[in-house]
């Protein structure tokens, strides 16, 4: 297993001969990690206490907080991330040179 973290952080494989399908490959790695921190974002707003006093969101707050939640993981991810992208995109590249 190829080691991608460094002193600086995780870092991104090297691309592929392809640049239509490393493109892809890279959004879909950052769609992934978006996607696990939109649900890692909804759980810890199901952890809080909602308040019942006047700035309460009241039941459109409910409704609306798996939204907000999927919208801070985008976020998120295009501000960077966690750092699981470039490891997720590491893996698809190795699934894809076994395939060949």
């Amino acid at each position: 297993m190829r080691d991608v973290t460094s002193a600086n952080g995780p870092q991104a494989p090297a691309a592929t001969n392809n640049p239509r399908l490393d493109a892809k490959n890279r959004e879909t790695a950052k769609n992934f990690e978006a996607v696990f921190l939109g649900q890692m974002t909804q759980l810890m707003l199901e952890s809080v206490q909602q308040g019942d006093g006047e700035f309460s969101g009241g039941h459109g707050e409910e409704m609306f907080r798996g939204i907000m939640a999927e919208k801070l993981g985008n976020a998120i991810a295009d501000r960077g991330g966690i750092g699981l992208a470039p490891v997720v995109l590491d893996q698809i590249l190795k699934l894809q040179q076994g395939n060949k």
